[in-house]
């Protein structure tokens, strides 16, 4: 019997009944789609940020286009996925994708019919980053607390399959767009506006325990978690010494505060620390392989954005295909397998494009879908995993965490990759005998590949105290 097998046996006693695991089935599916359609606008801007940089004159900031608006990912998928424990999400729904809407239309109109300009971009899309994320944590909200354990892993597969589907999608789109006017990216997510009645009928009416917000608490730890990624974007000490500050004064507040969001036996759970700890790793260069491709496309083989989109969509259609088969893959090999084997793809692909750099871009494209091939088999296991190391009463502060944890690794990481990009760090010499902007991508790459192969040795050394308590 797997270790899937066995846990969802020993849960049986604490599954949900039929009318509630239907009222789950029904809300996931728009949200889904909404999510699918919210971070297609995310992948995009993804791959073509260095070009709309340029377009706006501020090449130099022009990671912070992803940066920024990925701080406020990680920031407002942990207040999302937090407050699944405490307030309704028909709430959450309907304020998030309203903010989408706003953020949508501002974006396309102050950058299409008036001057484009880096603040109005980064503001456009940290609303439309903001309002989108409602549906990724509501979704997972719903999964965890509403649907069978037998199901669990199934739709967590198919989240994972969509995230991808969005991002093969949106490399396509973004690639068109580039050659035509960016500025319509922004429209894309704004029809999701049309699924909130659907949404608002399926979503349960009430949700959480009733209890009071604490809003203070959220504050403070968002604010440290902001100071914390600008720092890797910026590399300015004080910003730093203002997040380890505010993390200390965090800890204070929710060890007198009478009813903190997350109480400081959250953070002893040495079980959930492990696990979220891969989470770290394995998504620490989430945000860096359409960026690295693209660059490679452009200063290597002299090729444009939608040449090189052509080429990378089919690596996230290869994770959408691994995404939605993850399910039944992690049911034959179970969890541990699964993200041994996920981990190893993930490595492979960056190690395989380091030192492949100069074979050709079909090549490239081929580890990149050793890459995704892995990511989309990761997620699944990884945050049943993560989830699996909580009591279900603080399944939506471990949803919000794992989201937190995601995003801000990734932002970090795209902050530091994307910054050694741009000034062709590393440039002098490669294993593979190239050098200029070829060493430069190569030596970057192995450095991902080293991150990665990193999160597999963490997980063989603590897997079994991971799952310890796991009957």
């Amino acid at each position: 019997m797997t270790d899937t097998a066995t846990t969802t046996g020993a849960q049986a006693a604490d599954d949900v009944d039929e009318a509630t695991n239907k009222m789950a089935i029904g809300a996931l599916i728009p949200l889904l789609i909404t999510f699918i359609l919210g971070t297609l606008c995310l992948q995009g801007f993804d791959l073509v940020f260095q070009q709309v940089g340029v377009a706006v004159g501020a090449p130099e900031h022009a990671s912070l286009i992803t940066a920024l608006p990925s701080i406020v990912l990680g920031i407002v998928c942990f207040i999302y996925g937090s407050l699944g424990d405490f307030v309704s999400l028909r709430k959450m729904v309907t304020v998030g994708l309203v903010t989408l809407l706003v953020g949508s239309l501002f974006g396309f109109i102050a950058n299409y019919f008036f001057q484009a300009n880096l603040w109005t971009v980064i503001t456009a899309r940290v609303l439309q980053t903001a309002g989108e994320q409602v549906a990724g944590s509501a979704y997972l909200v719903v999964a965890t607390k509403y649907l069978r354990n037998s199901l669990k892993v199934i739709f967590f597969g198919l989240f994972t399959a969509g995230y991808q589907l969005s991002a093969a999608i949106g490399v396509f789109a973004a690639g068109l767009l580039s050659s035509l006017s960016w500025q319509f990216l922004f429209l894309i997510p704004s029809v999701t506006i049309l699924f909130l009645p659907l949404l608002l009928k399926n979503l349960p009416a009430k949700n959480g325990n009733g209890k009071k917000v604490d809003i203070f608490g959220f504050t403070i730890f968002g604010l440290a978690t902001a100071f914390l990624t600008l720092f890797f974007s910026y590399m300015n000490w004080w910003l730093l010494l203002v997040s380890v500050v505010l993390f200390v004064g965090f800890g204070l507040y929710i060890d007198r505060a009478k009813s903190p969001f997350v109480t400081p036996a959250f953070f002893r759970n040495v079980r959930w620390i492990m696990a979220i700890s891969l989470i770290a790793l394995f998504y620490f260069v989430n945000y860096c392989i359409s960026p690295f491709f693209n660059a490679i496309g452009h200063d290597v083989y002299g090729m444009s954005t939608i040449q090189v989109s052509d080429y990378v969509v089919w690596a996230f259609v290869v994770a959408t295909v691994v995404g939605t088969s993850s399910g039944v893959i992690v049911g034959k090999i179970g969890r541990q397998h699964a993200i041994i084997t996920a981990g190893c793809l993930m490595t492979l692909g960056f190690v395989g494009s380091a030192l492949l750099v100069k074979s050709g871009f079909l090549v490239l494209t081929l580890m990149a879908c050793v890459f995704y091939a892995g990511v989309g088999l990761m997620y699944s296991p990884l945050i049943s995993t993560v989830l699996g190391t909580l009591p279900k009463s603080e399944s939506g502060r471990g949803v919000g965490m794992n989201d937190l944890i995601m995003n801000v690794t990734g932002s970090i990481g795209i902050a530091i990759f994307g910054g050694l990009m741009g000034a062709k760090a590393m440039s002098g010499s490669s294993l593979v005998g190239a050098t200029g902007a070829a060493a430069s991508y190569s030596n970057l790459l192995l450095v991902g590949g080293g991150v990665l192969a990193l999160g597999v040795v963490v997980y063989l050394v603590f897997r079994k105290k991971i799952y310890s308590d796991a009957a």
